[in-house]
């Protein structure tokens, strides 16, 4: 099937939405959010091969069955790879992105990211902020929930791209952070992220809907791209594809119909991916054994991708390139089990 048979496009939106919106409510974008961290994470030897250093969450994030780990992305991904960038503020930041797990959890809580302030190694600070929709009925302002897996998250620029699934892309902008007043609007939160914009998943007559899994992105060409792909098991096609981002407006490129198309196109890829992310023009993908079972990393080009066996913790997913450290970081899901962790990246290239 060719790329163009795949295609995102961008939903309609009112453009004075917003600004209502946020007039009835704290808008603080990220700094705020960091400014009133409230958990702090702890340095942890993550087992597994490739793990070189790792963080543990707090007690209850680290144990609950509510919510599950997905994505991650990182300031280098937001700002570049020079080595003067890739913090926010003077700060390295992480973004992960979870799931609520349970229908009661879909359909009240939906998704959220936590941003984590990883300037002191030895206790990063951080915060959960909920991913929510706004919505206006008559004169009232309301956030509902995103009700979406959220297996991968890009931080490009000011925008934050969040994996859908078969919904395609939504895409929050996070100097949009809100702050509520009162906890009980948003099912306890404190912080919210209201979405800015999104992309709809459409494809050809015949071809087999793409489904966006995991994200992340690629800087090493004349033009940035947004990597995405699918998780799917042995036997079925899991799918990479590679869309370009106009670094002007920091969203997708799009025609004059607002559709973006992908840059490339690569089937029957790596059964169980979970992750996916290029280094220096080389694949690094994560998959998953199911639970109990190390995870592999395998690395190439498409098609062509060479199995290390084991050497990942078990229930890795989503991966992310931090070209200033010289490291790919990931994140694993399972309870009991949950790191964000570094891998060295001239180790595996």
């Amino acid at each position: 099937m060719k790329a163009e048979a795949y295609r995102l496009v961008e939903a309609p939106r009112e453009r004075n939405l917003s600004e209502r919106f946020f007039g009835r409510f704290n808008r603080v974008g990220l700094r705020g959010a960091l400014a009133d961290t409230n958990r702090v994470g702890a340095p942890v030897e993550v087992p597994g091969e490739a793990a070189v250093e790792g963080m543990a969450w707090q007690r209850s994030d680290q144990k609950t069955r509510r919510w599950f780990p997905q994505g991650i992305t990182t300031s280098a991904d937001a700002y570049g790879s020079d080595p003067s960038s890739g913090v926010f503020e003077g700060r390295p930041v992480v973004v992960t992105s979870w799931y609520a797990h349970g229908l009661l959890g879909y359909l009240l809580l939906g998704s959220r990211i936590s941003v984590i302030d990883y300037a002191d190694e030895d206790a990063p600070r951080y915060r959960h902020v909920l991913l929510t929709v706004p919505q206006r009925w008559w004169i009232f302002h309301r956030l509902r929930p995103v009700r979406i897996h959220a297996g991968g998250i890009v931080w490009y620029g000011k925008y934050l791209y969040v994996a859908g699934t078969q919904q395609g892309i939504r895409v929050f902008r996070l100097d949009d952070i809100v702050r509520v007043r009162n906890r009980l609007r948003l099912w306890g939160y404190r912080y919210a992220l209201p979405q800015f914009t999104s992309y709809e998943a459409q494809s050809d007559e015949g071809a087999e809907p793409m489904r966006y899994s995991f994200m992340s992105l690629d800087r090493t060409g004349e033009e940035d791209h947004l990597i995405a792909g699918e998780y799917g098991r042995k036997g079925a096609n899991p799918r990479l594809v590679r869309y370009p981002i106009d670094r002007e407006s920091e969203l997708l490129h799009c025609d004059d119909d607002g559709r973006a198309v992908p840059a490339g196109l690569f089937e029957k890829q790596v059964p169980r991916m979970q992750g996916a992310a290029l280094v220096r023009g080389t694949w690094i993908v994560t998959a998953s054994s199911g639970e109990d079972n190390p995870g592999d990393l395998w690395v190439g080009q498409p098609g062509e991708f060479v199995r290390n066996k084991g050497v990942l913790p078990t229930g890795p997913e989503d991966i992310t390139y931090w070209p200033q450290r010289g490291q790919l970081w990931s994140l694993t899901e399972w309870p009991g089990r949950r790191w964000v962790y570094a891998i060295d990246a001239d180790t595996w290239v």
